[in-house]
């Protein structure tokens, strides 16, 4: 019995040294060689003080600055644990909101999003991003659409002439991953450290 058991104890010693240790911290070190902003968190920095990410969109209400889609994550109420509360684009708790949609809370959330967005730029189609959660609650990014949506509110926020703002959304898109993965889009912090640089 112990002629059987030795081969299989050995073996998953091994597998688990491989598997679960040298692998991963080798994948970690050649990661952090050849790709070391993106292995780090693809932080972005301003005056030398990390504001965010890259790749983790962040809740901007201001009218002065772009917004990204709704978020539908949660956090724990501090005041019951039994309970969540809205946290949006928070990263320990990403999700949808897990909603049908035919589900009361969310028909009425969009429609109330939508009418301030049409007051808010009156005549102009919504862009479905600006009132959809993404299956993550995170995305960072907003179709070339939503953000010209937005150009209207953000130019006379800040006082701006709005072909500056839309030059400055045009030369933020980005285009599909080689040309054919995806869709085009805006990267909203980069967009909103661009426009506070602009204003300097």
């Amino acid at each position: 019995m112990l002629s059987h058991l030795r081969p299989a104890i050995v073996l998953m010693v091994i597998f688990t040294l491989l598997t679960g240790l040298a692998y991963p911290l080798a994948m970690t070190g050649i990661a952090n060689l050849l790709f070391p902003a993106q292995a780090t968190g693809s932080q972005v920095e301003k005056d030398g003080k990390v504001i965010g990410s890259a790749l983790i969109g962040q809740n901007f209400t201001k009218p002065e600055y772009f917004h990204g889609r709704p978020s539908a994550t949660t956090d724990t109420d501090p005041n019951d644990s039994t309970k969540t509360i809205p946290a949006p684009y928070n990263a320990s708790n990403s999700s949808g909101s897990n909603l049908a949609p035919t589900a009361k809370a969310l028909v009425d959330r969009v429609k109330a999003d939508v009418e301030a967005l049409q007051a808010e730029n009156p005549g102009v189609p919504v862009p479905g991003d600006l009132v959809t959660t993404s299956a993550s609650g995170l995305d960072p990014d907003i179709s070339p659409e939503a953000a010209r949506f937005q150009i209207k509110r953000v130019a006379k926020a800040r006082n701006l002439p709005e072909a500056t703002v839309a030059a400055l959304v045009d030369s933020h898109i980005e285009g599909r991953l080689f040309g054919l993965i995806g869709e085009p889009h805006v990267n909203v912090l980069a967009l909103n450290m661009a426009l506070d640089a602009a204003g300097k």
